[in-house]
């Protein structure tokens, strides 16, 4: 496959991550638009279940927990799967969505642990302070990456995700406030703009990923800073 000169490359910076995420996204569109409609559709049980109001009789109460595992067990899976889907995009490698589905085979106890326990280092930073909740969403926000990119246990992937994005965690969080206005953007484009704007989101964060690990790999091989090796790839 032929590199066109004026297309971006991807950088560890808010514009850098949108910016590479936007170019990749038109250019696989139609894999990305059916790995957002698939985690919607299996997010939507757990959502219903999760945000269900009234009293709390017994009925109430197993449906929520009936929701929680559903979240924890089935689609916490699809939605790593999905992550790993945006990164094959954003990195031009194959795509094929039966991925999405394959942690259910090959490391579903990781995922299911890793899910588990970001939930609950996050969780606990929001019980006793918003911001350490925030600081450490941000820190832990490459872990679904690596779990499902380098195949890494749940720990293993938690102390790494903070060892990579040291240094990056404020363009982290830039790049989650902007969620908000895109977000808002795809409202407004009635209410389409959307989809869009849900694809987008998720492929500038797996850029962000893809150029903080692109920046691991140059170190380790002794590029200097205005070397870039060829991440290119054909389908």
């Amino acid at each position: 496959m032929e590199i066109v000169k004026d297309e971006r490359r991807p950088k560890a910076t808010i514009a850098g991550s949108y910016g590479y995420g936007w170019q990749q996204m038109w250019k696989h569109f139609l894999y990305l638009f059916l790995v957002m409609v698939i985690v919607g559709v299996l997010n939507s049980p757990a959502s219903v279940l999760r945000d269900s109001d009234g009293d709390m009789t017994a009925g109430l109460i197993l449906l929520q927990i009936l929701g929680a595992a559903y979240w924890l067990l089935f689609y916490s899976v699809i939605k790593y799967g999905g992550d790993l889907l945006y990164l094959r995009a954003i990195r031009n490698e194959k795509i094929e969505i039966r991925e999405m589905f394959d942690g259910f085979k090959k490391n579903y106890v990781h995922i299911i642990l890793a899910n588990l326990l970001v939930f609950a280092i996050v969780g606990l930073g929001f019980v006793f302070l918003i911001i350490p909740g925030i600081i450490l969403a941000c820190r832990l926000a490459f872990v679904s990456y690596l779990v499902m990119d380098k195949n890494m246990d749940p720990v293993a992937a938690v102390e790494k995700s903070w060892e990579m994005t040291r240094g990056h965690g404020w363009q982290i969080f830039g790049m989650g406030l902007l969620v908000i206005p895109i977000f808002i953007g795809g409202l407004l484009c009635f209410i389409v703009g959307v989809v869009f704007a849900i694809i987008w989101i998720s492929a500038a964060f797996a850029a962000m990923y893809h150029a903080v690990d692109l920046e691991e790999q140059q170190q380790l091989n002794g590029y200097t800073t205005g070397e870039e090796p060829n991440t290119t790839k054909g389908e």
